[in-house]
């Protein structure tokens, strides 16, 4: 993981806090990430082969996510290209797509030109398992779309699996071949098929604006700067952070999760799913509410972030009816709040037990979530405010008073959207609000290593870490915090994705007397967590983690209660 910075200034017992990004760019780079900046929610779409299958393979259900089908299955490649006859997207309707996601307040759309499983949505000229010839459909999905986006004012990306590719011989594969028909040259593939197909989508489409590359399996420094060196000919071109090969890209992407603290120093952009899939599964219904997806917007964007929420077509070119739902409703949530969102800068607040926060200028823009019981929605910030008022109706204004080190606005007893309802404040000067109640405290652990030290799980910083000895399996962690606070939420990060299926077992305990008293008893998913219990009023507290796999590792640790 890469390093980042959270920047905190104490003034007055109070702290300004800037989650913004402060790495050093050129003007260049700068520029092209304008608009990007702005943008804050795209369009992913996942549209294979892998849409014919649907998650079935042999009259069974496949676990795991669509895309992956072949892999996950074991599907010999001979039977798996048996699919592509049968995919003919004859309901395929990109304009309709494009102004889906317009309506639903998306400004950038990704799709899928070549997945892992090496079949090309577009006309390549460097094999035949692409749309065009594998396909009864034989027309180039990509360029309709791309005309649709450019007549809507909607930037477009290309996604391409640059190292995985299950069909082509010589192509990686996650946890390795199960085909003779594989077998390879990981070299020639990357000459022959993956090179020459990154060309074809960079110049057959005019200047398309991202390249989304994904699991850089065997990428080397020297095959990375292969592809290196065809972005730097479009200088235009925002890349993420998967090419591999120590190449940083220009975006951070958590995936399927939101990180606590952003990536401050870094652009970045959370992916996820409606549901538990990418590609198109005919047996999942775990569909996300269009609370949860709100919510997980205004999240991302309240930590400087952009989120790239994605849609499954099936294989007739049909998005799900519930996908089109959620988008929908979404889009008139924006419609009304759509200020607090696009443009906007992270919160200056490390922690709102209520909800969350943007910033525009001289605009606060609170996300409140939970309508506080009384109605006194407390505020951790000593500037002067010139007014409150609700966004979707300015003309009430919102009475407001300073109680201690907090504002208190007066919130009418029945919120307008029980989902985010956006209350703006204007204030003056730069953001004197409340610093975390860990920030530049005593951590001690009972074991660290030399660059994973304890001191960096309070640094506000997910790309630093701490890291218990070598061949230890559990670990302690104490937290002074020079008074006693009322703490009421846990948050741990951790340096796993999803789909590794990490655990650790973490109990957090404070000190009473002499006396460690238990608060949490957890077991994490190895993305971290947030947990919420009674206040505790304590000065001292302890982390004990175990891991059965490995070392403990967390990223961060914090601790809040409410303002």
């Amino acid at each position: 993981m890469k390093k980042l910075i959270l920047t905190l200034i104490v003034f007055a017992g109070f702290v300004n806090v800037f989650a913004q990004n402060t790495a050093t760019h050129t003007p260049n780079e700068e520029k092209k990430m304008e608009w990007w900046k702005d943008a804050k929610f795209g369009m992913f779409i996942h549209w294979g082969i892998y849409s014919v299958p649907a998650g079935i393979y042999k009259d069974k259900p496949v676990k795991g996510i669509g895309e992956w089908i072949m892999n996950t299955a074991k599907i010999p490649v001979k039977e798996y290209q048996s699919y592509a006859p049968q995919f003919n997207p004859d309901k395929y309707d990109p304009e309709a797509w494009v102004k889906m996601a317009k309506d639903a307040g998306m400004k950038y759309i990704i799709i899928t030109s070549k997945h892992h499983d090496g079949f090309a949505m577009f006309d390549s000229k460097v094999t035949d398992w692409d749309i065009m010839d594998a396909s009864p459909y034989k027309k180039d999905i990509l360029k309709p779309l791309v005309e649709a986006c450019k007549k809507a004012g909607i930037k477009i990306g290309f996604y391409y699996s640059q190292a995985q590719d299950w069909v082509h011989p010589g192509g990686a594969a996650s946890g390795g071949s199960w085909d003779d028909a594989q077998k390879g040259s990981f070299d020639a593939y990357l000459d022959k098929i993956s090179i020459p197909q990154v060309k074809e989508i960079l110049s057959n489409y005019g200047e398309p604006d991202i390249l989304w590359w994904d699991t850089p399996q065997n990428m080397t420094p020297e095959r990375a700067a292969k592809f290196q060196a065809i972005v730097k000919e479009h200088p235009n071109l925002i890349t993420n952070n998967r090419l591999g090969g120590g190449i940083n890209g220009d975006t951070e992407t958590p995936e399927q999760f939101v990180p606590s603290t952003g990536f401050p120093g870094r652009n970045w952009e959370a992916c996820m799913t409606m549901n538990d899939t990418w590609g198109f599964k005919s047996n999942d219904q775990n569909w996300k509410s269009t609370k949860t997806l709100i919510r997980n917007l205004t999240d991302v964007v309240s930590k400087g972030g952009n989120f790239l929420l994605n849609v499954g077509p099936d294989a007739h070119g049909e998005i799900p009816a519930v996908s089109i739902e959620r988008l929908a409703e979404i889009g008139k949530w924006l419609k009304v709040n759509r200020e607090s969102v696009y443009g906007t800068t992270a919160s200056p607040f490390p922690f709102l037990s209520w909800g969350r926060a943007t910033r525009k200028q001289q605009k606060l823009y609170l996300h409140v979530f939970d309508n506080p019981v009384d109605g006194k929605l407390k505020v951790p910030m000593l500037n002067k405010v010139s007014r409150a008022y609700l966004l979707s109706d300015s003309t009430k204004l919102l009475r407001t008073k300073r109680s201690g080190k907090n504002l208190e606005l007066m919130l009418p007893a029945q919120l307008p959207d029980t989902i985010n309802t956006v209350v703006v404040v204007e204030f003056t000067g730069e953001p004197n609000v409340a610093p975390s109640p860990v920030a530049g405290k005593k951590i001690t652990a009972s074991s660290e290593q030399t660059n994973a030290m304890a001191k960096n799980l309070l640094d506000g910083n997910r790309l630093t870490k701490w890291e218990a000895a070598k061949g230890q399996k559990d670990a302690v962690l104490e937290l002074d915090l020079n008074t006693d606070f009322n703490i009421s939420t846990l948050i741990v990060d951790e340096p796993w994705h999803p789909w590794e299926d990490k655990k650790q077992e973490i109990t957090l305990e404070y000190k009473q007397g002499n006396n460690w008293l238990p608060v949490v008893k957890t077991t994490t998913g190895g993305i971290g967590i947030i947990k919420n219990f009674k206040p505790v009023k304590a000065r001292y507290f302890k982390l004990t983690i175990h891991n059965q796999d490995t070392q403990p590792i967390l990223l961060e640790w914090q601790l809040y209660g409410s303002e």
